[in-house]
């Protein structure tokens, strides 16, 4: 869900009507808690209080991030506790190491309750990664927003229930961002190719003949072509619910897609590094590298995450994207495209 919104020329703060959409829910339901201790409603009245859902490998909540780093630096002085919720949605995600070095690598420095057993997302009644819920000091919750976007909105509804709250003053104008690697935002007006999971129960457009055999080793083979935003497996691979996991050396995926970018969320199976070589039309990617690829197409995959493969430069067009595995081990579990 992407929206957006830009404010028409001479909207204020004051302009902005929140409705009482509800009291802050309790966030008891955390099994643990990184940069903070355990955090309650009551502990945080007279607060305004941004409590956004995500989980560590989303491609949208990656590229909201930056905003609210900036928000939360720019106004945790003036009472705003911004409050990160990682409701995980793959098995690995669950493993609070992962989510312990997702903090560091993305430079969080807010509080992030860590919600494996869904409780806060519940609580909430939450469906959406990322998710942005705004309460004020009184603990109430009088905005929400669901995907990527509204971002100017969204800091005016945070200056709006800072000055509610008796922190007002003259706000600097809306953040603005320099947004890298995964973090940069989508090229919306090129990109025809959606998200795609890998596992068998969520899967679309799989094109490996005979189709998916579900939850055991078989050897696939790639069709002579593929059409737009179909994929395919070569090699021995198992197609579980969640993931396509390589059982032998010399697997392949490949995608045909258009889109600026196309990211792989994927990582070893087991402690040992898998090592990967991409290509673009069956060329390197040369100057259509990703942030974790070079230009001869060479990577590694170390970690369970969302890896950047392709970042093009030029015209976008339909490609061909392929990846290849000389060792087995690796799990892959979706693509994503911006």
């Amino acid at each position: 869900m992407n929206l957006h919104w830009r404010a028409p020329a001479g909207l204020h703060t004051s302009s902005l009507r929140l409705p009482v959409e509800g009291e802050l829910p309790p966030i008891d339901g955390a099994t643990g808690w990184l940069n903070s201790p355990p955090l309650t409603p009551a502990g945080l009245r007279g607060k305004v209080v941004l409590t956004g859902f995500w989980t560590y490998t989303c491609v949208n909540w990656l590229r909201q991030l930056p905003y609210l780093r900036a928000w939360a630096t720019r106004y945790s002085g003036h009472g705003l506790v911004v409050i990160g919720v990682h409701t995980p949605e793959f098995g690995f995600e669950h493993d609070v190491e992962n989510v312990r070095q997702a903090v560091h690598d993305r430079r969080i420095g807010y509080p992030v309750a860590i919600d494996n057993d869904y409780g806060i997302w519940a609580a909430f009644g939450n469906h959406y990664w990322p998710a942005l819920y705004f309460a004020d000091a009184q603990g109430q919750i009088r905005h929400h927003h669901f995907g990527e976007g509204e971002y100017q909105q969204s800091e005016m509804v945070i200056q709006q229930l800072l000055d509610d709250a008796g922190s007002g003053g003259t706000w600097p104008e809306p953040a603005s961002v320099e947004a890298r690697g995964a973090e940069a935002p989508a090229d919306w007006a090129t990109l025809r190719s959606p998200e795609n999971y890998t596992g068998y129960e969520r899967t679309e457009n799989f094109a490996s003949p005979g189709g998916a055999v579900p939850g055991r080793p078989h050897t696939y083979a790639a069709p002579a072509g593929l059409s737009l935003n179909q994929w395919a497996l070569a090699g021995d691979w198992t197609l579980d619910g969640q993931a396509a996991t390589l059982n032998q050396p010399g697997g392949r995926i490949i995608c045909r897609f258009h889109a600026r970018d196309l990211n792989l969320v994927m990582g070893p199976a087991g402690d040992a590094p898998v090592p990967f070589r991409v290509l673009i039309d069956g060329q390197p990617p040369d100057a259509a590298s990703g942030a974790d690829t070079d230009g001869d197409g060479h990577g590694t995959a170390t970690g369970q995450r969302l890896f950047q493969l392709i970042r093009q430069a030029g015209p976008i067009t339909d490609r061909t994207f392929e990846i290849s595995f000389a060792d087995p081990g690796i799990g892959v579990y979706a693509f994503t495209f911006g």
